[in-house]
C-alpha cells in the first residue's frame, strides 16, 4: 500500500488537507487567476475574457458575469426535481426514496438492496449501490461526511453550487434494458435550443469512459470532446428521441446555455440533470474548430464592462 493510500485513509490527515485546501481557494487565490491557470493547463492555451469566441472561453465568461437563481435550484440535486415537475412533469423523475440533511439520517437497513446516493451540492458525488450487503458502508459513511464538508464552488468557481445546502438523496437504482452500461443522453441546448447529443458510457468511471456526439438526425458526428468514441456498441436511435429534444428545449429555455441530461430505459426518459458549466468549461474539444461552431452557437447576455482582460 502507498504512502498515499494510508495517508487517505486517516481522517485527521484528510481533514486537515481539506480545510488546507479550502483555506487556499477561500483567500490566497482570486477567482480569475485560479480560472486562468486552470484553463491554461488543461487545455494548453490562454483565455480570453475580453472577446470570447470558443465555447470553453464563453463558459468562463458565464462564470463572472452571469447569476441566475434559477440556475442555482436546477443546479441542486434535490431542488431541481420541483422544477422539472413544473416545467415537464413528474413522471419523468426517478423514484427518490429519500433526502438527507446529515449523513446520520441515512438507515442503510431501511433502504432497497440497491439503490443510488448522490450528494445534491456538487458533481461527482455519486455512491452506485447494486448490492448493500457487498458494500464497505463504514468506508461509504466516510466519503459522505467529506461531501458535507465541501463547498464545491470553491474548485472551479463554478457559481451555481455556492448557495446550495448540503445535502444527500437517495434514488431508485437504474439499468440499461440492454444490458449494456448505463447511457446518459446529453443534449447541449444554446439560448435555449438544443443543436447535438452526446452519449456517455461509464461516466462515474473517467478511465472507462467513452462518448459519441450525434446531430438530432442521429448520425454520428466528426467530433470528440474529452473522450474517446464508443464504436463497439451500437446505439440505436431512441425511439421517442423528438420527445427528448423537445423536453430538453422546455427545461433550457430560461437559460443561455444549459446541457439538459436523460437516460431512457425501455422506452421511458428519465431526468439526470441539468448542468451549466459542461466540464467547468475545460473540456477538450476535437477538432478545434467543432469549438469555434459551438462558441457561434452561445449568445452571451448583454454585458456593459470593460473590467475583464486577454
Amino acid at each position: 500500500m502507498s504512502i498515499r493510500s494510508i495517508m487517505k485513509k486517516n481522517d485527521k490527515i484528510v481533514t486537515l488537507y481539506d480545510n488546507w485546501k479550502k483555506f487556499y481557494f477561500m483567500y490566497l487565490v482570486s477567482d480569475e487567476k485560479l480560472i486562468r491557470k486552470r484553463f491554461r493547463f488543461k487545455l494548453g492555451r490562454d483565455l480570453d475574457l475580453k472577446n470570447p469566441i470558443n465555447y470553453n472561453d464563453k463558459l468562463q465568461w458565464l462564470k463572472f458575469n452571469w447569476h441566475d437563481r434559477l440556475a442555482t435550484q436546477c443546479a441542486d440535486k434535490y431542488e431541481v426535481r420541483k422544477f422539472v415537475k413544473e416545467v415537464i412533469g413528474e413522471e419523468y423523475l426517478n423514484e427518490l426514496y429519500g433526502v438527507y440533511d446529515s449523513v446520520e439520517e441515512i438507515d442503510i437497513d431501511k433502504l432497497p438492496e440497491s439503490f443510488v446516493l448522490k450528494g445534491t451540492h456538487g458533481s461527482g458525488f455519486n455512491i452506485v449501490c447494486k448490492n448493500k450487503n457487498e458494500m464497505n458502508w463504514h468506508e461509504e459513511f466516510k466519503k459522505m461526511r467529506r461531501w458535507f464538508r465541501k463547498n464545491y464552488y470553491w474548485q472551479n468557481r463554478e457559481w451555481v453550487y455556492k448557495d446550495i445546502k448540503p445535502r444527500i438523496i437517495c434514488e431508485k437504482y437504474i439499468e440499461q434494458d440492454d444490458g449494456n452500461e448505463l447511457r446518459d443522453y446529453r443534449f447541449f441546448c444554446f439560448n435555449g435550443e438544443p443543436k447535438f447529443i452526446t452519449v456517455d458510457f461509464s461516466i462515474t468511471n473517467k478511465n472507462k469512459t467513452r462518448r459519441n456526439l450525434y446531430d438530432l438526425k442521429w448520425d454520428l458526428m466528426n467530433a470528440e470532446i474529452s473522450y474517446p468514441k464508443e464504436m463497439k456498441i451500437k446505439v440505436n436511435k431512441p425511439n421517442k428521441l423528438d420527445e427528448m429534444i423537445s423536453l430538453s428545449r422546455k427545461l433550457s429555455s430560461n437559460f443561455p446555455h444549459a446541457r439538459v441530461d436523460f437516460y431512457y430505459i425501455k422506452e421511458r426518459i428519465i431526468f439526470g440533470e441539468i448542468t451549466f458549466f459542461h466540464q467547468s468549461g475545460m473540456g477538450k474539444i476535437r477538432p478545434l474548430e467543432f469549438e469555434e461552431v459551438m462558441g457561434s452557437w452561445l449568445q452571451l447576455p448583454v454585458y456593459n464592462s470593460d473590467s475583464n482582460t486577454n
